[in-house]
């Protein structure tokens, strides 16, 4: 293995090819924010967008010289000339100059399907747009790096003329050739013998470029290092065209902690979860809770068989420490849980079971009915932990709902309008109140607010943030179950709770009760710890 000798160039492109995916959408200050954070974590090349092709991008290049960058180089991405008779004119090549970056990457056909029918061009004509294309930027004091487009499928096509688009990118003066595996269907295998033809026959430094569209990216991409690539390049999140590219947040870690190999500048491995969490809020998607390493799930334990495993030794049930990526250990609680999982939350809760054995059984039992019912902790903590403290004796209910009243009207124009009106007791003081909004569960929430904030001044800092309904048993129709998850933040902190009747206002109303109290019990623990 070649690459075993040298260290491993990574190469970003969550800004220009990452922006191509569906629902992608970055503006500059959003692309400036996550370049920072990627030359702070030890992305070596930062590929900022195609200064040809917008206006944002050309802003982008302007604005990043005022970047202050530790390690990484920004770099800019182009296409070669239209033709080769006009390389010195060619307003893609000239835009490339115009952003100033010290590196650049133009891609060039390496596949003669596309030369041919989709440009219009000979087998020569491309040869030398290819090395005229390279020799004009490399001219002006620039690093070229010259991705091989369907590198992949080009060589499957016609090897010998695939190799030939790389001498002509080399006799350009390109000092890294990158295989593109564009359409994202090639095999490991294939891979390997494709990869092994060019690193065999050349000491240019080369990459590897993969996309996802048969699920396997990053096995494709491991297996163009194994054999002797060592510039990486993909996108954080896997976000890009189609199925996206190869995603850095599982590259990266298999090449330290699994293959042993060193990055060209020492990466900040323990911010890698962190980090992908921040390019999924700033892109405004959803975290992938099943994404290797970095993922909600990828340290989550269920069952209890599991949970008592690592208790006693991590290692049974996780193939690295989740810290050494900047995530944690997780325990879940459900209907599959045992008794290790509730001691565990415990634990993790810092409430005190004073070596109670009888405690952790019953709570088991008790969560196991509440499942079989139709609720769900795995995404409910908050409930979870108002449970636990209930059985334990140090919690109840902060306030008690002696009568509510939900009133839904419609007009001919389709607006509607929902009232609600609340008695509430606390500590034996009633407070009668009344509310509405755009609906019942928004106005039962106003109104619970209204009535408490009198007694507990902080609930006015509680916002619901999420709101989730799922159909229990969908063949009852009208009269079926529904679980309902609300997501409440204080500014500081979130908390999830749950939940579930057939009447969805009520299901809405246990739910929002549990995130009141659960606020209020957080805020009393916090007095008495003062």
């Amino acid at each position: 293995m070649k690459n075993l000798l040298k260290t491993i160039e990574l190469f970003d492109t969550t800004l220009r090819d990452g922006t191509q995916g569906e629902g992608v959408s970055l503006s500059v200050d959003d692309k400036l924010r996550i370049a920072s954070r990627l030359d702070e974590f030890g992305i070596n090349i930062i590929e900022g967008g195609w200064p040809g092709s917008n206006p944002r991008d050309q802003e982008f290049f302007q604005r990043a010289k005022d970047l202050d960058l530790i390690q990484a180089k920004i770099c800019a991405f182009g296409s070669t000339a239209r033709r080769p008779s006009a390389i010195e004119s060619d307003p893609n090549l000239n835009a490339l100059l115009a952003s100033e970056t010290p590196v650049v990457t133009i891609f060039g056909k390496s596949w003669l399907l596309h030369a041919e029918k989709g440009l219009g061009l000979t087998k020569e004509e491309n040869l030398e747009i290819i090395e005229k294309s390279v020799a004009f930027l490399v001219n002006h004091a620039r690093r070229v790096i010259f991705d091989a487009e369907h590198f992949y499928d080009g060589y499957r096509d016609n090897p010998d003329y695939a190799l030939s688009t790389l001498n002509a990118a080399l006799n350009g003066g390109a000092d890294t050739l990158v295989l593109c595996d564009t359409n994202g269907g090639s095999l490991p295998g294939f891979i390997r013998k494709a990869t092994e033809a060019v690193v065999d026959k050349s000491d240019a430094v080369i990459g590897i470029h993969a996309h996802n569209d048969s699920g396997l990216a990053v096995a494709n991409t491991l297996t163009a290092v194994e054999t002797g690539a060592t510039h990486i390049q993909g996108t954080f999140n896997g976000v890009g065209e189609r199925c996206g590219n190869v995603s850095l947040g599982t590259v990266i870690p298999n090449l330290v902690l699994k293959m042993g190999l060193k990055t060209k500048t020492s990466v900040n491995l323990e911010t890698l979860t962190p980090l992908t969490h921040y390019v999924y809020e700033l892109m405004n998607l959803h975290p992938d809770d099943k994404a290797p390493f970095v993922g909600k799930s990828a340290f989550a334990h269920k069952g209890g068989i599991h949970v008592s495993a690592v208790m006693k030794d991590s290692r049974m049930y996780e193939h690295i420490d989740p810290n050494q990526v900047g995530s944690k250990q997780r325990v879940l609680v459900s209907d599959l849980s045992g008794q290790s999982n509730i001691r565990y939350k415990a634990n993790e809760l810092n409430v005190e079971l004073n070596g109670s054995k009888d405690l952790p059984r019953h709570l088991v039992q008790r969560i196991k009915q509440l499942e079989y019912e139709g609720y769900q902790f795995e995404a409910a903590e908050a409930s979870f932990e108002l449970i636990l403290r209930e059985e334990q004796g140090t919690f109840k209910p902060f306030f008690e709902v002696l009568d509510s009243r939900v009133n839904v009207s419609y007009d001919q124009v389709g607006h509607n309008r929902a009232d609600v009106m609340l008695k509430v007791v606390v500590d034996g003081e009633i407070e009668h109140t009344a509310a509405d909004g755009n609906g019942p569960v928004n106005a039962l929430s106003r109104a619970l607010k209204k009535a408490l904030v009198r007694f507990y001044p902080e609930l006015n800092s509680v916002k619901l943030t999420d709101y989730k309904v799922r159909v229990l048993n969908e063949q009852e129709g009208t009269q079926a179950k529904v679980r309902v998850l609300i997501e409440s933040s204080d500014g500081e902190n979130t908390w999830s709770t749950v939940g579930v009747s057939a009447n969805i206002i009520e299901a809405s109303w246990q739910a929002l009760r549990d995130s009141l109290n659960y606020k209020l019990l957080q805020t009393r623990d916090k007095i008495l710890t003062k």
